[in-house]
């Protein structure tokens, strides 16, 4: 049986990933918000619906087994009501419509920032606690949201939350720009010679665990899914830079400085009420100094899932 899918964030590199590998197979439906999302959309193969997240009426949703919810505020930098509306208020309305209007299965894009609150995380799964307290907005944010997808399950409206680490890929609109532009602008730095291990999560493999779920998993649960084997930062941001012919400089600088320095920069930016993102946060900073490896053996065996692209081959083709 064919799905009718419900996609939010389409135009992101994520929901667009998604919508893109549905094409042909399911009768998607993307939220949109401009023309210019329209007919992005559209060239997606998908039918844009014009509506916004906290906004979303059940004939939005009408006829729709399954949403799949990406949009998120995923910005560096931003407000606490904005993390929170964009976050968990958006979220919560979408699964008030989702089962006001029938819909039978409710996949929540999450992430493992979502039990971050600055430390350490090794050989993590799915028992790790998520930190609903954690000092950084996204994380605390998404953790929240998280919860309520969770404990929204009920029969006949299954949810799940599907946890990648750290995404990249053809089509990042994030990461490997952010990382160009750094090295361009000679404003690049490592954080301990970049010598955290951590795990990553191709796209492929990431819609690859998505399109898994739309069938399998069980409800009121989350899923870690990541690529095979760990990396640090040092080696995988140096082999990303290198599919576009650039060298990252040797500087670097010990963790607990970066933290110092990265709030006393958060605190001139809040000071000052200056509107554009600062060059460092206390969240990049805690992020890129913390190892964070993670296990799949519960997307192995619920989701039967399986990594569809290795590290070293999504490298080669981004060359």
């Amino acid at each position: 049986m064919s799905h009718t899918i419900f996609l939010t964030g389409a135009s992101g590199f994520v929901g667009g990933a998604i919508c893109k590998s549905l094409q042909g197979t399911a009768n998607v439906r993307a939220m949109s918000r401009s023309p210019q999302s329209d007919a992005a959309i559209t060239s997606l193969g998908a039918t844009p619906v014009r509506c916004e997240l906290g906004a979303v009426k059940p004939e939005h949703l009408a006829g729709c087994d399954i949403v799949i919810h990406c949009a998120a505020f995923v910005k560096q930098w931003g407000t606490p009501e904005q993390f929170w509306r964009g976050n968990v208020e958006g979220t919560d309305q979408l699964l008030r419509t989702a089962r006001d209007a029938g819909v039978k299965r409710f996949i929540h894009i999450g992430t493992e920032a979502a039990l971050f609150h600055g430390q350490h995380m090794r050989d993590i799964d799915e028992t790790y606690p998520v930190a609903t307290n954690s000092p950084y907005l996204y994380s605390s944010t998404k953790a929240i949201a998280e919860q309520r997808v969770l404990a929204a399950n009920a029969p006949g409206f299954a949810t799940l939350s599907i946890r990648p680490r750290f995404v990249w890929g053809p089509g990042d609109q994030t990461v490997l720009p952010v990382l160009i532009e750094m090295v361009q602008k000679k404003r690049f730095m490592w954080i301990d010679r970049g010598a955290s291990v951590t795990s990553t999560t191709h796209i492929a493999n990431l819609v690859h665990a998505v399109t898994q779920a739309l069938t399998l998993g069980n409800g009121g649960n989350a899923y870690f899914v990541t690529d095979t084997g760990t990396t640090t930062f040092r080696e995988f941001i140096t082999a990303l830079l290198a599919t576009h012919k650039l060298i990252p400089p040797d500087k670097s600088i010990n963790a607990n400085a970066a933290r110092i320095l990265a709030a006393i920069v958060e605190g001139t930016w809040r000071l000052f009420g200056i509107k554009r993102d600062p060059p460092l946060t206390r969240f990049a900073a805690a992020m890129m100094s913390s190892d964070c490896t993670i296990r799949c053996d519960k997307a192995q065996r619920e989701l039967q899932y399986a990594p569809v692209v290795t590290r070293e081959q999504g490298l080669a083709e981004l060359t």
